[in-house]
């Protein structure tokens, strides 16, 4: 049985000059473009880690001024972009599964992940 589309190509944790999606054939397995990418998501994690570390030191601070409160902003901006990506294309990577459960079915969301959000509103 061929496999499809989907699950032959691996998302990479960059984007293409003009932010388009680049790919990787999963049976590259071991290649060295496949452990760039590999050590690029570890990278992208470990700042990830820094950056919110960072932003409750600032959000911490009373006497904070704005412009840092934007700058913080953007870096955690950026750290998400990147961890999101990084997720998808983990999630990509995962088997599908058949188990009844899988999903919360109180809220109907995966791993039973709440979509509340109206905490931020």
């Amino acid at each position: 049985m061929a496999k499809s589309f989907e699950t032959s190509l691996q998302l990479l944790p960059w984007t293409s000059p003009e932010g388009k999606p680049c790919y990787l054939s999963a049976d590259s397995g071991n290649s060295s473009l496949s452990r760039l990418a590999d050590e690029m998501e570890e990278a992208q994690i470990a700042n990830g880690v820094k950056v919110l570390g960072g932003a409750k030191a600032v959000m911490a601070d009373p006497k904070v001024g704005v412009r840092e409160l934007r700058f913080t902003a953007a870096r955690l901006a950026e750290s998400l972009r990147d961890l999101l990506r990084i997720a998808e294309s983990r999630g990509q990577r995962l088997p599908a599964s058949d188990e009844p459960g899988s999903d919360d079915p109180e809220n109907g969301h995966p791993g039973g992940a709440s979509q509340d959000s109206s905490h931020w509103s």
